[in-house]
């Protein structure tokens, strides 16, 4: 059997070899902490090779995702469906081995990990994620949901104001299935961190209520020892302090920031052949170590174990093993279309006229029974947001329940969200205002990336929220979140609008969905069925012209009655216009051309009205199209006030359709 520090070699190898070989990449990091990965994965890490997404595996991130060779090198070691040649192929297009680790790209990948700190995120979503499914579904002898979340993380991820926010509430929340390991190498890009980071990060985890413990990151014993160590420690997330060199075996580069983002370049990787005592080819694994990383045989025996664990559980709970089962493929609740189609027809019947976070309210309290998946949360704004209801437990100190509080941590929710959507058997969902979604916009364009289903409710839409004045009013926040690629948004005009939004988001698997609410009060607007079922396509009429339509008025959430009052002012002048509810542009972007044509008519003139900024409507009115909207920031006064000042009334309207003709 190969040596501890031989099977770790082999990921030193196997790094620096495709570094060189794609002449771009990090080997430091995954030299530097490949003795720390050999003991976890080898004596610790819970997992199945030939099935990486049974329910109760262990959950391993790797947070530094520069050092993706460590992960790929694990993955290809262990018996993951990572053949060599995809190692070989490491940064070129289309390989499984992307620059960093891609979600969906190669069987073992829990996340994606680009930016720093947001996968020690993630993983304290995983971690909240595994304590309320244990809490949902375990039983007395029955523990089914009994899994670990592991994280590697450097001093980047360290420094990043996210780590604060999630490893904060982690240690309120007293995640103690969450270990992370610090790879306390003192190096970044810019070289030793001395001069840019002096935190004593083990205080700073110790306030926060983490357990933590301090080893050599290349003494594998010391390593075994606190990983054991944190087991013990139940009621607390564990940090582990590894004192690791960078680039460890390179004669010339280790310890430096040289090796941190560079290939070490052939002499280098010859003289670290040798150091290593790493007497094979480019690529080439030696038989031994192979056997020594096996985990195939060892993966399918814990596996088993749990699936007589789970069929003992299933006789004796067959209704909740089967909504564990629904919940962990994602699959919607069996009478999810009749509890969707009444919610839709309740909020239209009852005609209220209500801000639209106050239906968001009323849509949430509706579908909660029917999905007890659902985990809601806000950052410090439940109260505003209305994201909660009555049927939710909050989750109190550390008792579990299924709505989160996360504090002023609208960055650190939306990554928490995307851990919990990637654990399994959960729909996250989180509110803040609008204007803060700039906060947190990283997370939410890494949940379009990775294709997860998560919900961002984010109120008190624009100009139109008031008084808080232009820090608090979105201008081109709603563009903007239209302009991530895969993210759904609805800025829905009245509570029929927003409960069709509900809907669509809670049926999305292959993206997030972000609702745009208002704080102000908006009118019921009258629709026949088929005007309701057309909400879904994105876009729609949502009042017809007398006649060939002279011009189509396109608006969106509060401005849609606008521009239904500016039609009727217009009918008086002789003009006829069409009227049409956009309350998604990327819904109705999907739609096929003949349906686009028949709501938008080409060669008929166009105007949009949206109080947020002008340019993202050209696509739809053309240039020689009108747009009413906002391209300055706002002014503090009461909502209809800060309306009427920046030109959103009827006679504006009628006046950029009258320039446009």
């Amino acid at each position: 059997m190969a040596s501890r520090r031989k099977l770790a070699n082999a990921i030193r190898a196997l790094t620096m070899d495709a570094v060189q070989k794609a002449k771009s990449g990090h080997p430091g990091a995954p030299m530097g902490m490949a003795d720390i990965a050999e003991v976890l994965w080898n004596d610790h890490l819970k997992h199945n090779p030939k099935d990486p997404k049974w329910a109760d595996r262990d959950r391993f991130i790797l947070s530094n995702g520069h050092g993706s060779m460590l992960l790929y090198s694990l993955l290809h070691l262990t018996g993951y469906d990572l053949p060599m040649d995809q190692l070989k192929s490491f940064r070129q297009l289309h390989s499984q081995c992307a620059g960093h680790p891609e979600y969906g790209y190669a069987p073992g990948i829990e996340t994606t990990t680009g930016p720093l700190g947001q996968g020690i995120a993630n993983g304290v979503g995983f971690a909240m994620a595994e304590k309320l499914m244990a809490h949902q579904f375990n039983k007395p002898g029955h523990e089914i949901v009994d899994h670990y979340t592991y994280v590697f993380m450097g001093d980047g991820c360290l420094m990043e104001g996210i780590s604060h926010e999630a490893c904060s509430l982690a240690g309120t929340w007293g995640l103690g299935k969450l270990i992370a390991f610090w790879d306390d190498n003192n190096i970044s890009i810019d070289g030793h961190i001395d001069a840019w980071y002096t935190d004593d990060t083990v205080k700073r985890f110790e306030a926060y209520n983490w357990h933590v413990v301090s080893v050599d990151g290349h003494d594998p014993e010391a390593i075994n020892a606190a990983i054991e160590e944190s087991k013990k420690v139940t009621d607390k997330p564990s940090l582990i302090c590894c004192k690791t060199i960078i680039g460890f075996g390179s004669p010339n580069k280790s310890g430096s920031h040289d090796c941190h983002g560079a290939a070490l370049g052939e002499e280098e990787v010859a003289l670290t052949r040798k150091e290593l005592g790493w007497e094979y080819e480019p690529f080439e694994i030696p038989e031994d170590v192979y056997e020594g990383w096996d985990a195939t045989v060892k993966g399918a025996k814990v596996e088993g174990e749990w699936n007589e664990k789970f069929a003992a559980y299933e006789k004796e709970y067959p209704e909740l093993a089967a909504e564990f089962k629904r919940r962990m493929a994602g699959d919607l609740p069996n009478d999810w279309e009749q509890a969707a189609a009444n919610l839709i027809a309740d909020m239209n019947a009852k005609k209220e006229s209500l801000a639209t976070r106050q239906a968001s309210q009323k849509c949430i309290a509706a579908l909660a029974p029917t999905l007890p998946e659902f985990i809601g949360g806000s950052a410090d704004l439940t109260g505003s947001n209305l994201t909660s209801c009555d049927s939710f437990t909050h989750v109190d100190g550390k008792k579990p329940g299924n709505y989160i509080s996360y504090g002023v941590r609208e960055f650190g929710m939306f990554a928490i969200m995307n851990g919990m959507a990637l654990h399994g058997g959960l729909l996250p969902y989180g509110g803040t205002f609008h204007m803060f979604s700039d906060y947190a916009k990283s997370a939410l364009r890494m949940a379009a990336l990775m294709k997860i289903r998560t919900i961002a409710v984010l109120t008190h839409d624009s100009i139109g929220q008031g008084e808080d004045g232009p820090t608090h009013q979105p201008i081109e926040n709603t563009a903007a979140m239209r302009l991530i690629p895969n993210m759904d948004v609805w800025r829905p005009a009245d509570t029929t609008e927003t409960a069709v939004s509900w809907v669509m988001a809670v049926e999305r698997m292959t993206g997030p969905t972000s609702l745009v609410l208002t704080r102000q009060g908006v009118p019921f607007i009258e629709r026949t069925d088929e005007q309701i079922a057309a909400i879904r396509k994105g876009a729609y009429v949502i009042s017809e012209a007398n006649g060939t339509p002279d011009v189509i008025i396109i608006a969106t959430g509060s401005e849609v009655n606008l521009a239904i009052k500016a039609k009727e002012a217009l009918a008086s002048d002789g003009v006829n216009a069409r009227v049409v509810s956009m309350p998604s542009t990327s819904v109705f972007d999907r739609q096929d051309q003949a349906y686009k044509d028949s709501i938008l008519i080409p060669g008929v003139k166009r105007v949009a009205v949206e109080a947020g900024v002008t340019d993202y409507w050209y696509k739809y009115v053309g240039l020689d199209g009108g747009v009413v909207g906002i391209d300055t920031f706002g002014e503090s006064a009461p909502g209809a006030v800060v309306m009427e000042h920046f030109g959103f009334t009827v006679e504006n309207v009628v006046k950029h359709v009258k320039d446009v003709l």
